[in-house]
């Protein structure tokens, strides 16, 4: 480091400047820098980042040689948000005069600039795409019409870029591969009714799926209940239909009768066996029933513990059961059943006799091959599903197998598990590939796809592959026509809850963990209630055409009694959520809801560096750098015990050189949320003192509570509306933002600020842009 206090990072970014050497040279590619910038550059950079020496191996010359600020707009972009922003240099170092700073941030201003954005623009290229666990499950539902979640038992999704919809991440490892193949049987099992000559599915709840359900571990990979209890697990029942339920135990046996054991759903007795297996010879114990669709919770009940320590042989003082597995199979499929609706939704045309048959199967797997590849398709891709019909009904099987087993080998296809976009160049006579500036423009179909996945997580619907179907999609005018509609859709409640609930860290609200001894109104139907205050907010101002300004301040929100009460806020009643006017100006906005102070908070206390550094990231969009290794946590120093409120104990822990740099852009926005506690509640005093919420920015703004704080943020409202484009477009796109998109960004921006900061408008130009609609070729 340059002298205690300077994070690497941020000052290399604040050194991002030429030798006076190098500036004389004039690189080719960039324009020479004015005299005063030159300054600037000798005498507060250049003598820590030049030559082999540089300080964290930052070399300025090096960087100047790949080219103009035009071509690094990154890096020169972050050097003047840090100068600009009176963040660097450190408060320790000289310091430029707000002239230099002027000339400085001015001539990068310019230099940026230099890109001209009315040229054709890099529309940049998307990893081939796999779909991610939200988006199997809600194609699953849109394609076959069965609803039961089937990626929920899949690997985690990587994330890259803040998001996990993001092509370079999403590998395909073995075991998902091996996921994807049992999946696909279940599915296509649950979806078509087929008979006595389909082999129902089957889950097995064992091993780790165990270890949650209750009891304790044993060496057999059971579950052991030594006193009276349960082992419960949830299953999702596809429809209402007839279903086994199997549960593998033994028991320790021990007094006059022999272990109890009850079969539960949803804790409603529907069995109750004696199990008499003991351990090495585990039994099965089964229930055959009619079940209603639906996730439910099937459980085996321990009944009647016994335990005598008088008994003379060891062996028999104790009564235990073990539960080694349970199972679930089905839905069977019983005589006088009706299809499920599923199966009406793929095999919409049934032979009425042997001569419909071919015609039937052609008609039918012709349109799911569509659907489910999400394109067109080929006559001999159609053929090879028909051969696996007609292997079916080959060997004795019915029509209805015969399809099944076609969508089985569909869903397991990586035509169907990728989001594919085809490179079509165009060849002269001789073959050779015709290059063609700004890329090429996606077709119709893979329009409606990365619309589709954009704003509902899910495969088009007819309605977007009619429109593709007749080339109409690319059309500005239908683009935004269908923008529009899909935003109103119930189904856009998958972009509140994968958009915003990545952007925002709400789904980081599901392991918050809150210190129940200190927080005792904490509780999971707050914890609910958070969660849907936040979306509900977020799809209010989407759908109601609201500014996204409202973000940053509002008037109003969404609560039931129960956040209500947490907030204080009188004359709410009942679980239901309604919208609420906010008479306070300190609650109002994200940065005030009870979700976001949760999951910025530490167990036990808030946490004004978590907060801070969740605005700088999520609203302002200038992420701090990582901090320094080996930085101590808040805690002791040499003189004793840190006292005071956290903030007074926060400060003595920013007496250390080490931490000074980084705290200084963190610790103030976090200090203005003081007044809520680590679960979003209000308060006035922390350790019995009364609580400082007052700061200065690093830009000069001061702030006096969460009210004030608020003011500061809405009038940096392009910052903002910079981020939030960003951080949109990285998700509309699947990929990390490039150099080249920055215009594309500028473009966002001006139109959205013109709209009146709509939000709405924000999704239209994203699907309207360049990157949205073409790839590189």
């Amino acid at each position: 480091m340059t002298s205690p206090g300077i994070p690497p990072i941020l000052a290399a970014w604040t050194c991002l400047v030429l030798s006076p050497l190098t500036l004389a040279e004039e690189p080719a590619a960039s324009s020479t820098a004015p005299e005063s910038v030159r300054a600037v550059f000798t005498k507060y950079c250049v003598t820590c980042h030049r030559g082999e020496k540089s300080e964290s191996g930052f070399d300025l010359d090096k960087l100047i040689a790949k080219g103009p600020p035009s071509a690094n707009r990154k890096p020169w972009g972050r050097l003047k948000e840090q100068v600009a922003g009176g963040t660097m240099p450190p408060e320790d170092h000289p310091q430029p005069t707000q002239d230099e700073v002027a000339a400085l941030t001015s001539w990068i201003d310019v230099e940026l600039k230099r890109v001209d954005c009315g040229l054709t623009v890099d529309p940049g290229r998307v990893t081939i795409r796999r779909l991610n666990r939200v988006e199997y499950n809600n194609t699953i539902r849109d394609l076959t019409g069965v609803d039961f979640q089937p990626a929920d038992d899949f690997p985690s999704d990587d994330v890259g870029y803040g998001f996990d919809n993001i092509g370079d991440v999403l590998s395909l490892p073995p075991i998902l591969m091996e996921k994807y193949l049992a999946a696909a049987e279940s599915i296509a099992s649950q979806a078509i009714l087929v008979g006595n000559g389909g082999r129902p599915p089957v889950k097995t709840y064992d091993g780790p799926a165990l270890d949650a359900a209750g009891g304790s571990s044993h060496s057999t990979d059971g579950r052991f209940l030594g006193t009276n209890g349960e082992v419960a697990v949830p299953h999702a029942f596809p429809r209402d239909a007839t279903y086994i339920i199997r549960v593998k135990a033994w028991a320790q046996q021990a007094g006059p009768e022999p272990a109890r054991m009850a079969v539960k759903i949803d804790g409603k007795s529907i069995r109750t066996f004696d199990v008499k297996a003991v351990e090495g010879s585990t039994a099965s114990y089964e229930i055959k029933e009619k079940l209603r669709g639906g996730p439910r919770k099937i459980s085996a009940a321990f009944l009647n513990d016994f335990y005598d320590p008088k008994i003379p042989d060891p062996k028999k003082r104790d009564r235990n059961l073990c539960v080694q597995a349970i199972e679930v199979e089905g839905p069977i499929t019983m005589k006088g059943d009706a299809p499920p609706p599923s199966q009406k939704q793929i095999i919409f045309r049934t032979p009425t006799g042997p001569q419909d048959v071919a015609a039937c199967t052609e008609a039918v797997l012709d349109r799911f091959l569509r659907r489910a590849y999400r394109r067109p398709v080929t006559g001999g891709e159609v053929a090879k599903v028909i051969r696996l019909a007609e292997l079916a009904r080959e060997n004795g099987e019915s029509y209805e197998r015969g399809i099944q087993l076609a969508v089985q080998a569909v869903l397991a296809s990586p035509q169907f598990l990728f989001r594919v976009e085809l490179f079509r160049p165009k060849r002269d006579r001789n073959g050779k590939v015709i290059p063609v500036e700004g890329g090429m423009p996606l077709n119709d179909f893979e329009v409606a796809s990365r619309l589709s996945y954009f704003l509902w997580s899910s495969m088009p619907d007819d309605e977007l592959f009619k429109l593709a179907l007749e080339g109409k999609l690319h059309e500005e005018a239908t683009l935004e026509k269908q923008a529009r509609r899909m935003v109103l859709d119930p189904k856009a409640q998958a972009f509140v809850e994968n958009f915003a609930g990545q952007w925002l860290q709400l789904r980081n609200l599901k392991t918050a963990n809150p210190d129940r001894k200190q927080f005792k109104t904490f509780d999971e139907p707050l914890r609910e209630a958070m969660q849907t205050e936040s979306e509900m907010f977020f799809s209010s101002i989407l759908r109601n055409d609201r500014p996204l300004l409202d973000f940053l301040d509002a008037d109003y929100t969404y609560l039931n009694e129960r956040l209500a009460k947490h907030y204080g806020v009188a004359g709410v009643q009942g679980p239901e959520f309604r919208r609420v006017a906010l008479k306070n100006g300190d609650r109002g906005g994200l940065i005030t809801q009870a979700s976001i102070l949760t999951v910025t908070s530490n167990p036990s206390r808030t946490s004004p560096v978590k907060r801070g550094k969740w605005i700088l990231e999520q609203i302002l969009g200038t992420p701090p750098p990582p901090p320094p290794p080996d930085v101590p946590d808040l805690a002791d120093d040499s003189k004793g015990q840190l006292t005071g409120t956290l903030r007074q104990r926060m400060e003595q822990h920013r007496a250390n050189p080490s931490c000074a740099s980084c705290h200084a852009r963190l610790d103030p926005p976090g200090f203005g949320l003081e007044n809520f506690d680590a679960v979003g509640a209000w308060r006035d005093k922390d350790g019995g003192l009364p609580i400082d919420a007052s700061a200065k920015l690093p830009t000069g703004e001061s702030f006096r509570g969460p009210a004030e704080l608020k003011s500061v943020l809405k009038s940096r409202k392009q910052e903002f509306t910079r981020c939030l484009a960003e951080k949109m477009l990285t998700y509309g796109l699947g990929r990390g933002l490039e150099d080249a998109d920055a215009c594309v960004v500028d473009k966002i921006v001006k139109n959205v600020s013109a709209d009146q900061y709509r939000l709405s408008r924000m999704v239209l130009e994203i699907v309207k842009s360049e990157p949205f609609l073409r790839r590189r070729g």
